[in-house]
């Protein structure tokens, strides 16, 4: 840092989703104690959910910054995230953000921030920090497993990939294939992820480490002819978190691993069929467990009517079902969680990493199949097979929860989860030096080629 005195400026522009937002603040935490400050832009609806995140400790050195896009017709402010976004407006929020590209070129030369870290689907971010003198870089909230997949799918098509345990099923491949080629979006996300990585500086940031998935990172590196650099898993300090004092007194009666944790994410709702195969599934298990359900939004479904009659009754002793929301991170670190009955998207997976709890993988969509094969190959969970027409059936979940909670044969997946914790929480910071380096050399690079212009 001798070379740069004056603290460096790093402008950040996450994705329009709380689980992109978050993990993007963690980060921008742990560079403000090295000689950085950070601006954090997004819409002020998603500024408003993490304002209360940045605590007077970080005050000094964490700006929120205000971009507005255009309110279309069918896109009030009040859409302009993720949360509780009808999917049909997911590509119409994608062109409000491409269309917001001339308000945030009005923001880098108003801010004069010495670098760029963005998000892969706005490549027109590059653009604009190029057209101002700036440095970028792409970060990446997903696995080196799952990108390096993709990127061997664009790049070498039709080719087997080289790793045998990352695969995916025809009806996966299907989705995933129709989501790419989707003919309503006017830049297909594939392209969007080709441009970001063209335009990022010659290397790439990803929230993971290397003992999950170091050798997909070298793949990677290989494939984009980029360096690869791990920023770890980038999750909030569960300390830190509120509420959800009545689940943790609940917690505190159970015995010790003797209760899973399921949750499908913020932005997956349940099918009738999934509720009622995943409900029958953890009654046949006999384990205790906390279910977080969530509906879309401006949808009133009462618990008692979306779950098979009489199950709330038959297992109100061994069971929570919340509808909402609950304090994931504090109830994975709670002693008596042994399993963690997830979607696998990426941010979960790091969550339960860290507090070193299995998983028990019931993968919806997007990159969660390919995450989920991951989190099988490396040992930390297991997988809920689904039938032929891809479907979850109880007996099967069922099984899996006490495979990965109960029987003997978990016990080497539990150790190897607890091996990963500690892992993580040994190294702490440290791994984030090479970060640091690169990012401060990058910067340094650029000022001099400035100068001597």
């Amino acid at each position: 840092m001798s070379n740069m005195q004056r603290p460096i400026k790093v402008l950040m522009l996450p994705w329009l989703a709380h689980g992109h937002i978050s993990p993007y603040l963690e980060l921008a935490k742990k560079l403000s104690t090295r000689n950085f400050y950070i601006y954090v832009c997004s819409t002020p609806v998603n500024l408003s959910s993490i304002k209360p995140k940045i605590s007077e400790k970080y005050s000094s050195s964490i700006e929120l910054v205000e971009l507005h896009l255009p309110s279309l017709p069918d896109l009030p402010p009040h859409y302009h995230t993720t949360k509780g976004l009808p999917p049909y407006l997911m590509n119409t929020l994608k062109v409000a953000f491409d269309m917001a590209s001339p308000g945030f070129s009005d923001i880098v030369k108003s801010l004069g921030p010495d670098l760029l870290i963005h998000e892969f689907l706005q490549p027109w971010a590059a653009e604009v920090a190029k057209s101002h003198g700036l440095p970028s870089v792409v970060l990446f909230n997903v696995g080196a497993g799952t990108l390096s997949f993709m990127f061997h799918m664009i790049k070498n098509p039709g080719s087997k990939f080289p790793f045998e345990a990352i695969r995916l099923h025809d009806y996966e491949l299907a989705k995933i294939i129709k989501a790419a080629d989707d003919s309503t979006a006017r830049v297909k996300d594939r392209d969007r992820a080709l441009r970001s990585v063209e335009r990022s500086s010659n290397f790439i940031l990803l929230k993971t480490f290397r003992e999950l998935d170091g050798k997909y990172m070298d793949y990677l590196s290989s494939l984009l002819g980029k360096k690869v650099l791990t920023v770890g898993p980038l999750v909030e300090d569960p300390s830190n978190m509120e509420d959800g004092d009545s689940i943790i007194e609940w917690l505190d009666m159970r015995e010790k691993s003797s209760t899973i944790f399921m949750s499908f994410g913020s932005e997956y709702f349940l099918t009738e069929k999934e509720r009622e195969e995943i409900a029958h599934g953890l009654e046949v298990s006999n384990v205790n467990f906390i279910w977080v359900i969530r509906f879309p939004v401006g949808e009133s479904i009462e618990l008692e009517e979306a779950l098979p009659k009489g199950f709330l009754e038959r297992l109100r002793d061994r069971g929570l079902v919340i509808d909402g929301w609950a304090p994931q991170g504090k109830i994975l670190e709670h002693p008596s969680v042994g399993g963690f009955a997830s979607h696998c998207g990426w941010g979960s997976i790091m969550e339960s990493m860290r507090s070193g709890v299995p998983i028990i993988a019931m993968p919806m969509q997007h990159d969660q199949p390919l995450n989920a094969r991951l989190v099988e190959e490396a040992g930390v969970g297991l997988e809920v097979k689904r039938n032929k027409r891809g479907e979850l059936e109880r007996l099967e979940i069922a099984k899996v929860i006490k495979d990965v909670v109960v029987e003997k044969d978990g016990d080497s997946m539990r150790k190897k989860a607890k091996e990963m914790s500690d892992g993580i929480r040994k190294r702490g910071e440290g791994k984030l030096d090479d970060v640091v380096d690169e990012l401060v050399q990058l910067c340094l690079r650029h000022t001099e080629q400035s100068l001597s212009l």
